[in-house]
């Protein structure tokens, strides 16, 4: 079971290749802010939390 200082945790769930899914927290992410740039695959992507606690991501 994770606690509050692990900053990413395996669930027992298998995905479609049989490999567990790891689990991030948002908290982790965004560091008390609520916009990060995500870098992939030679592309930035946006991801906010908006006032209603919702995830968006924009390229």
């Amino acid at each position: 079971m994770p606690t509050d200082t692990d900053t990413a945790a395996t669930i027992p769930r298998s995905t479609m290749q049989g490999q567990a899914q790891r689990v991030v927290e948002s908290r982790d992410l965004f560091c008390g802010a609520t916009e990060i740039l995500i870098a992939h695959d030679g592309s930035i992507y946006r991801m906010k939390i908006t006032r209603q606690g919702k995830l968006i991501l924009n390229k």
